[in-house]
């Protein structure tokens, strides 16, 4: 009898959601007056020369799932050489000329799977260029968090931020070590002019937990927090 060496099934989840700011100072005093909290501690990317602020939103329709204030590091340049741009389309001119008139943004979100290569070259045979897989890494008080992440050289999001980078762990999870926030992720949407094309690219790498729908580009996340029921839009950000 002849075994079946097929692959199982691709699977990802929301990992976490993706705040940009002008400055984390900025992206602080947003979350306090926007959410409700002041976000935990984050730490500095080395590779790209940025820094974040983190807490957990985890509910149970998204176990694991944390949010991100990441801006760019004015004390650690970029290693990045031109024309490599950082992740999230942070060096994209009109994204921080909004965020420098408008504030901070939701603007993408994160997916984990447990295969990020074989994930990758899903989104490739739909000619989706998800990016390279790099190998970050940033020293928390629990020791060496190290990961895997698709980061494009142009640093683009795609689909408006609504196609998610992909994201694979290894031993340690950030919010495994996060006190609970206040605040729970309750649904992530997303809209785009074009939804089948990215509803199988939603397909493709088994993503769960996002709905989609036809309509202007745009990442709708809907939080419980001190301050009651908030939602969050990129608005084609």
């Amino acid at each position: 009898m002849e075994h079946s060496t097929a692959s199982p099934p691709l699977t990802s989840q929301v990992d976490h959601l993706v705040v940009v700011a002008a400055n984390l100072a900025e992206g602080v005093q947003w979350c306090e007056r926007v959410l409700g909290i002041t976000p935990g501690p984050g730490g500095e990317h080395g590779l790209m020369g940025t820094h974040n602020r983190l807490f957990t939103v985890a509910s149970p329709a998204f176990a694991r799932a944390y949010f991100e204030i990441i801006a760019i590091n004015p004390a650690k340049p970029s290693p990045r050489v031109a024309p490599a741009r950082r992740w999230f389309d942070l060096d994209d001119h009109e994204l921080q000329l909004r965020l420098s008139k408008t504030g901070p943004q939701l603007a993408h979100f994160v997916a984990s799977t447990p295969r990020v290569g074989g994930a990758v070259r899903a989104l490739a045979r739909l000619g989706l260029d998800r990016g390279e897989v790099l190998e970050p890494s940033r020293m928390t008080p629990q020791g060496l968090l190290t990961w895997k992440i698709t980061v494009r050289e142009d640093g683009q999001r795609l689909f408006y931020g609504a196609l998610p980078t992909l994201i694979q762990w290894d031993d340690v999870h950030p919010a495994d070590g996060m006190a609970p926030s206040g605040v729970t992720l309750q649904s992530l949407h997303a809209s785009h002019p074009r939804p089948n094309a990215l509803r199988g690219a939603y397909e493709a790498i088994g993503l769960s937990g996002v709905g989609l729908a036809e309509g202007p580009p745009n990442l709708i996340a809907t939080l419980q927090t001190p301050r009651g029921l908030v939602t969050l839009e990129s608005k084609g950000a």
